[in-house]
Order: C-alpha cells, then structure tokens, then sequence
C-alpha cells in the first residue's frame, strides 16, 4: 500500500511541477526536453528504436476468416437494441438468443492512415500488443467517467498508440491518464516506448523502413512531439493520426462481412468515420441452446474491428451506446441464463 502511495506522489507531483515549469520558463522546457530526446534515441540507437514493439499489434492477421459470413447471410429476427441487453457485473451485456444492434462510440488506434470509408470490411480481432491491458483498462474506464469527453480519451489513446513516454505527457492528457488509470496501470506507460525523436534520426529510420510504415512512424513521432510540448489542440493531434483522403476498398472482404467470434455469435461493423461505429451481434438460438444456462458476454472493450485494408485504420469498440433510447422495450425474454 506504501508503495502504491509513493507513485501517486510522484505523479501528483510531477504534474504539479511541470504545469509551473511551464509557465515560468515557456520555451526553455521544450527545449530541455528535446535535447534529452535526443540523447537517449542516439543511445538506443536506429536498429534498436525500429525493432520496439507497437503499443497495439493486432492487424488483419489476426483475423480468423473460419466461419464467416458473407452480408447477404439470411437472418429471420428483427434487429433489437443491444444496450436493452443485461448488464454484465464485469462490463458489457449479456447475450439472448436473437440479432442486436446499437451505434457506439469508438476509437482510432492506428494513427497515419486513412479513416474508414463506406467501402471498407471490418471484421473482428481481439486487442493484442504489449500495451492491450492499457487501452482496455481505459476503455472500460471511460465508461465510468461520463464527464472526461471523448476526444479527450481519443488524443490519450493516440499517445499511447505512439509508444509516448510518460514523463513526457504534457497538458490535458496527464489528467485524463490519472482520472482514467490506476498509479499501477501509469507507470506502465513507461515501459516498451520511445522519446522524440530528432530529426535527423527520423530520417534515418525512415531510410530503413517500407514505405507503408514510414507515414505511420513519423505521425507517431510528430504526437509525441505535440504531447511533450505541452501545446496542442485535438485537430492539430488529429491531422498527423489521420490522413487525408480515402484509401482502395479490398472487394473480398466486403462492408458487412460476419465475423464469427470465438464464443459463437456473429458480429459486424459499420463505421462512420473513426469515432463512431454501428455494430449488430447474432447469436443464434442453437448456441444458446448448447450453453446449459451458462452465461455469453458480449464485451466490446476486448475488440477491434479491423480493417481487411491495412491502410484503413484499426478501430477500437466500446459499451457506450450514442443517443440509446431507453423507452424501447426489449421483445425477447432472456430465460434459463444464470
């Protein structure tokens, strides 16, 4: 218990002294931290800092295509909204037999691509990566925290996203990682992440890497950048994690493809744009049927529905429902679950 109340000091109290840092020495601050940026990259050296880890690793790969559904599949039941479900005591709802749907709030976790375009399949793939227990541990926070905006969450995410160090976090975002993240789960931003890094650097590493990568490594930098500056705004965060235009539809996976998960209902993705997506869940009655009571969540904090493009970005999915209309009455009778 001590100790946990040692590192709350610690971020407390650096919270405190780099907002004053600030606001005494203005430029001074940023420079000090670029130079010390700059000597630790030079130290880790270019291999080094191109074989890190992402934050999130799931891609397309990760995908198992078995079982899936093309959109035409025939489903007889009328679409009922998702969030009517019961809640489940851990997060998210707790799944009847039958086809439910809700548009819910959802994030980007890939920054330098292209946003979701109507043409675009997603399908689902668990969150995988190094920082996977993070991004879920602020998902389902969030949920908790109705007063923290979801840009706010967004520009968090995208830190993360970009391996941003965090002795580097600067401005707003320090305080949604505190509200949303226990003092455990904060000095675990600290591990498996780099600094920014100089120019100089960048180039070289970019040198070294594909060219698919190379606008998703030097957006990555420019919001480490922006988070250690301290000054920073959501669109001037957004213009590096998103790029401009529409990147080429894959036909063989076509919008609305079905996903079948690993616990044996379908799923499906609808995005409108990164912060948003329409999901509908199927669980067919024979599934429910073969569970002897036995409870299936639906979680959506566990998931990402990933893009079939790996140009598109990867999209994180949660339990908060847009706009839900609690006086809609749900019309199935979830009997004999436990």
């Amino acid at each position: 218990m001590k100790i946990v109340r040692r590192i709350l000091f610690l971020i407390l109290f650096q919270l405190f002294f780099v907002q004053t840092s600030q606001a005494q020495f203005g430029g001074l601050t940023d420079k000090i931290l670029e130079t010390g940026a700059s000597m630790a990259s030079k130290k880790l050296g270019i291999d080094k800092i191109l074989k890190q880890p992402q934050a999130i690793t799931t891609s397309f790969e990760d995908v198992n295509m078995e079982g899936s559904k093309m959109p035409d599949f025939s489903i007889s039941e009328k679409a009922q909204p998702l969030y009517l479900l019961p809640k489940a005591p851990d997060g998210g709802f707790v799944l009847c037999a039958g086809l439910y749907e809700m548009t819910s709030k959802s994030y980007c976790l890939h920054a330098g691509t292209f946003a979701p375009s109507k043409g675009d399949g997603y399908m689902y793939a668990p969150v995988l990566g190094p920082k996977e227990e993070i991004v879920t541990a602020i998902l389902k926070s969030a949920e908790r925290h109705p007063e923290i905006s979801q840009h706010d969450i967004q520009i968090l995410l995208w830190t993360i996203i970009a391996r941003t160090k965090f002795a580097d976090y600067n401005g707003n975002v320090k305080l949604t990682a505190i509200a949303l993240l226990t003092p455990m789960q904060l000095t675990q931003l600290e591990g498996g992440v780099l600094g920014v890094l100089p120019g100089n650097l960048m180039e070289k590493a970019k040198d070294k890497l594909p060219d698919n990568l190379k606008a998703i490594f030097e957006a990555e930098n420019k919001i480490r950048q922006l988070v250690a500056s301290g000054n920073y705004s959501y669109a001037e965060m957004e213009q590096y994690a998103i790029i401009a235009g529409i990147a080429p539809a894959r036909t063989d996976v076509p919008s609305g493809i079905w996903t079948l998960h690993p616990d044996g209902y379908y799923v499906r993705y609808f995005p409108s744009g990164y912060s948003k997506t329409h999901v509908q869940v199927y669980v067919p009655k024979q599934l429910m049927l073969t569970q002897n009571g036995k409870r299936i969540i639906f979680d959506a904090t566990n998931d990402i529905a990933c893009p079939a493009n790996v140009g598109s970005q990867r999209l994180a999915q949660t339990n908060e429902p847009l706009e839900p209309d609690y006086s809609i009455k749900l019309k199935t009778m979830c009997v004999g679950i436990k």
